[in-house]
């Protein structure tokens, strides 16, 4: 409580009003963009289970350092 009074003094009960208000607004919109952003989900993957066989062809070296560079 005696935070809260000090703080007050500090910035004045304007200035809080203010600050609380923004910060108020701020959450509001952080909430409504995650729920538009669950809503607009792309739900194209496939739910079947099919697996894409095939080889992974690596150029030779691939992945290996030299030991002439530093």
């Amino acid at each position: 409580m005696i935070i809260l009074l000090i703080v007050a003094l500090l910035f004045g009960t304007k200035k809080l009003r203010n600050i609380g208000g923004d910060l108020g607004n701020a959450i509001k919109s952080f909430r409504g963009a995650i729920k538009e952003g669950e809503d607009g989900k792309d739900d194209s993957t496939p739910k079947d289970g099919n697996v894409i066989e095939g080889n992974v062809d690596h150029a030779p070296g691939a992945g290996k350092k030299d030991p002439d560079q530093s």
